[in-house]
């Protein structure tokens, strides 16, 4: 069960990509002391609360407890620009800003549909690595009664003194950034901006239909 939830936040497992070549985040300053994994235990931490919670807050409860959430862990900004690859460059600034926006309201939308309730789930930290491009690794892993772990890590850059969460992989290997890269902009060179933007809000409004039901 917790494997099927997690596949389906990452889209299924077509076009995988892994983590020996993710995506690249921009230039930092050299690596700070503080470590990330307090920054990722008070995500876990919410998000058990939330499925704790799943049924009272129901599917736009649990998108806005997890909003402020989501903007305190996640550099939503810069996935949503890499998302789009080399067609970012191209977009216009109010383009940017609009998908930027769309790109978070899915995001968050897809958690909101997905951990839908709590059945003794546990998030565990197993530890902390380096990373390429100043960034670490904080490895963890989801332990679910009844039902096979699954390993869950987070890329993470500190920005502004504060890590943030710039990519996640599903057992270690794949890649949610590389997997949106390869779908949206395919979809963007292929249909254009606006189809793009109406394809992923078609998206947000069934998983608000499942959340509802």
């Amino acid at each position: 069960m917790a494997l099927g939830l997690m596949l389906g936040m990452f889209g299924g497992l077509a076009g995988v990509a892994h983590a020996e070549a993710p995506v690249s985040p921009p230039a930092a300053v050299a690596p700070a002391a503080s470590s990330p994994v307090p920054v990722i235990e008070a995500f876990h931490a919410g998000l058990l609360q939330i499925m704790k919670d799943a049924r009272t807050l129901g599917f736009q409860g649990r998108i806005d407890a997890l909003e402020p959430l989501m903007a305190k862990t996640f550099d939503l900004d810069f996935m949503a620009s890499k998302t789009v690859g080399r067609h970012w460059a191209t977009l216009s600034a109010p383009d940017k800003q609009r998908w930027a926006e769309t790109f978070t309201r899915f995001t968050t939308a897809n958690y909101a549909g997905r951990f839908t309730g709590f059945t003794g789930e546990e998030f565990v930290t197993l530890g902390v690595e380096e990373a390429a491009s100043n960034t670490r690794l904080v490895r963890t892993k989801i332990v679910v009664p009844g039902d096979e772990d699954v390993e869950l890590n987070y890329r993470v850059l500190q920005k502004d003194g504060s890590w943030r969460v710039v990519d996640v992989y599903l057992n270690g290997k794949v890649s949610e950034l590389a997997l949106r890269r390869s779908e949206y902009a395919s979809a963007l060179k292929r249909d254009g901006f606006e189809q793009l933007v109406a394809s992923v809000e078609t998206k947000i409004a069934d998983l608000k239909s499942k959340g509802d039901g």
